[in-house]
C-alpha cells in the first residue's frame, strides 16, 4: 500500500497509523530513528502506519512514551480493540493475564486459551465470510488469542481448571488434520502441572449444573469475579454474593464430570475417531 494513498477515515487502524506518521514527522523523524526510539525496525512502523499491521499494546504504549504523548495511543489502541472484540472482553483480557487461578466452562468450541493457530484461523476465517467481521477484526482476534496464551506462560503460572462439555470435541472444526492438532493440544494441556483439563459427556444430563459458558477468576489477592457472555456483550461481575454462587456450581460441575485421566482418555479415542 503506498503510504499516500492511506485514508485514515478508512479504519481505526488506518487512523492509528495516520497519526502516528504525522506525529513522528512533525518531530522530523525517520521511521529507523522512531523505531530505534520504540525498540521496532523501521519496517515495522512502516507497516503500521500504512495499516497493514496491527498495532500491540506493547507498541502504543512505546510510541506513547517515545512521542510524549501521554497514554492517548494506548487509549485509542483500546477503542480500537473494541471495535474487534465483543464489549467487555477487552477488560477481562487484562483480568485474566493477571489471575492466580482461571476457572472456565465451555460448551460448543475449544476455548481460545486452548486453541490451536490452525483452529482459531477456521473459525475467524467462518466468521468474515459470514459477515460479522472484517478481515482486520479478524486478525486482531487471533492476535489476542496469541497474547492470552502467551501471557499465561510466566514465572508463576495460573492454575488453570477447564471444563469442556462433550460438543467441543465432537463438532469438526476446519479439516481432519486441524481437529487432530486440536485434541493433541488438549492432551498436551491436561499433561501440564498447573492444568487440570475435564470433558463432561453428553450423557451427565441432568446431572450436568451448568449449561452456558463461564469464566471464574481468582485474582491474587484471592478476590474473585466471573465472565460470561450473551450475543451483544461480555459482563464481568465482581460482586460476590454472584460469584460465589457460581464458583460453587463450578465445583458441582468439576465434582460429577470424569477424572482427568478418563476425560483424556475419552480425548484419545476421539482422535481415533471412535466413540
Amino acid at each position: 500500500m503506498n503510504i499516500k494513498e492511506l485514508d485514515p477515515e478508512s479504519s481505526p487502524q488506518a487512523a492509528f497509523g495516520a497519526r502516528l506518521r504525522r506525529l513522528r514527522e512533525e518531530r522530523g523523524w525517520s521511521q529507523e530513528e522512531l523505531g530505534s526510539r520504540m525498540g521496532y525496525s523501521g519496517t515495522h512502523l512502516s507497516s503500521v502506519e500504512t495499516g497493514r499491521k496491527m498495532p500491540t499494546l506493547r507498541l502504543a504504549r512505546r510510541a506513547d512514551a517515545a512521542l510524549g504523548t501521554g497514554d492517548s495511543f494506548e487509549r485509542e489502541w483500546r477503542s480500537m480493540r473494541q471495535g474487534a472484540l465483543l464489549e467487555g472482553f477487552p477488560e477481562y483480557v487484562e483480568h485474566e493475564a493477571r489471575a492466580a487461578e482461571i476457572r472456565l466452562y465451555e460448551v460448543g468450541v475449544i476455548p481460545g486459551l486452548l486453541q490451536t493457530p490452525e483452529y482459531a484461523t477456521v473459525i475467524t476465517e467462518s466468521a468474515v465470510k459470514r459477515g460479522a467481521i472484517t478481515t482486520e477484526q479478524a486478525h486482531e482476534r487471533l492476535t489476542v488469542i496469541a497474547e492470552r496464551q502467551a501471557a499465561l506462560v510466566r514465572a508463576s503460572p495460573p492454575l488453570i481448571f477447564v471444563v469442556l462439555d462433550e460438543g467441543c470435541i465432537r463438532r469438526p472444526i476446519g479439516g481432519t488434520a486441524v481437529m487432530q492438532d486440536q485434541l493433541a493440544r488438549l492432551v498436551e494441556f491436561a499433561e501440564q502441572p498447573n492444568t487440570v483439563l475435564q470433558i463432561a459427556p453428553f450423557d451427565m444430563g441432568i446431572r450436568r449444573p451448568l449449561s452456558l459458558p463461564v469464566t471464574v477468576l481468582t485474582m491474587p489477592d484471592r478476590s474473585l469475579m466471573s465472565y460470561a457472555e450473551s450475543a451483544q456483550r461480555g459482563h464481568l461481575d465482581r460482586e460476590i454474593a454472584s460469584v460465589l454462587p457460581m464458583l460453587t456450581t463450578y465445583h458441582q460441575l468439576q465434582a460429577e464430570a470424569p477424572s482427568q485421566a478418563e476425560s483424556v482418555a475419552v480425548i484419545n479415542q476421539a482422535r481415533k475417531g471412535t466413540p
